[in-house]
């Protein structure tokens, strides 16, 4: 086993290090790093370690993982990863993708704090150490509350609280981790079709909802568009829903481009506000979305009073 005297820190200031990002969850982290003996930090051979078979991560960015073995073949890894003893090697608890991004750079070894977790500690470290990552997709996201939930015990008010979620946020991406496959796909592929997915869920046809999946993920079908088309599929005699307003024969292709985008996006926050004004928004964000809708309001007042001063001129 490589020793460097220069990685010999105490464990709780290498725990620091490693959990540095500013997160709600962070302290937990801390509080379970700093209860246990000052470890030193060594280098392991990169051979000798392995992932977690339980890592709740599925998505790796090639291309950020490919700056950050840049930046290690360069600088080397200035935070230690976390692992635990497993035989004779050392199973990663956190910090995979400093492993992996290592190993693209082609290094022999890692600086690496050597605890031994039981089970459950060393899962909830790895969740909540993924939570804190950017780059976290939406289906990891989910997964990752599902495990919180179901194999830590956490209740989704809880675990809301922890992570500083609205409980609704949590429900969802909890939905989202029991959703049918083509579902998750559609969100793999596109992150920003996650209320698009909460609609297709609707659907227990699943014919109906990868064609429409289809047509979401390429851009031909708004959200209100896709509402009205469930609601049609699950209620075939129901009165078709109102249309929208008809935007007015323009000339210019840049106005027709711009109008009918706005247009599509007033339809989308309509649908998501709701008509009763509750629909799938968090709470933290509504009094947020109702200034700026405010704002814009005013912002189309004097467009419109722009326009017709123009025209009196």
């Amino acid at each position: 086993m490589l020793t460097s005297s220069r990685h010999r820190k105490s464990f709780r200031d290498a725990g620091e290090r490693i959990f540095q990002q500013e997160s709600d969850a962070q302290p937990g982290i801390i509080s379970l790093l700093a209860a246990r003996t000052p470890t030193a930090v060594r280098d392991i051979p990169l051979e000798k370690i392995v992932p977690n078979p339980s890592q709740p991560r599925m998505t790796w960015h090639e291309d950020t993982l490919a700056e950050l073995g840049a930046s290690i073949r360069e600088h080397g890894v200035l935070q230690p990863i976390l692992v635990r003893p497993a035989g004779e090697e050392y199973e990663i608890i956190a910090g995979e993708r400093r492993w992996r991004a290592s190993r693209l750079a082609g290094k022999e070894t890692i600086p690496a704090i050597v605890e031994r977790f039981d089970d459950a500690t060393a899962l909830e470290i790895a969740l909540i150490e993924n939570l804190q990552r950017e780059d976290l997709s939406p289906l990891d996201e989910a997964v990752i509350y599902k495990k919180m939930t179901g194999e830590l015990g956490y209740s989704i008010r809880n675990l809301a609280t922890k992570l500083g979620k609205d409980k609704g946020y949590v429900e969802n991406r909890l939905r989202l981790a029991s959703a049918p496959d083509d579902v998750r796909d559609m969100v793999g592929q596109r992150y920003d079709t996650l209320s698009a997915a909460y609609e297709l869920m609707k659907l227990d046809n699943k014919r109906r909802r990868q064609a429409l999946a289809k047509q979401i993920i390429a851009g031909k079908l708004t959200l209100l568009h896709l509402h009205d088309r469930v609601e049609r599929i699950l209620h075939p005699g129901a009165k078709s829903a109102k249309p929208e307003p008809a935007i007015p024969p323009l000339r210019d292709d840049a106005l027709i481009v711009a109008t009918r985008k706005l247009n599509d996006a007033l339809a989308d926050l309509a649908r998501i506000i709701g008509e009763d004004g509750h629909g799938t928004i968090a709470e933290g964000d509504r009094q947020n979305l109702a200034k700026f809708l405010t704002i814009s309001r005013a912002r189309l007042d004097n467009l419109v009073a722009r326009l017709r001063s123009g025209a009196r001129a």
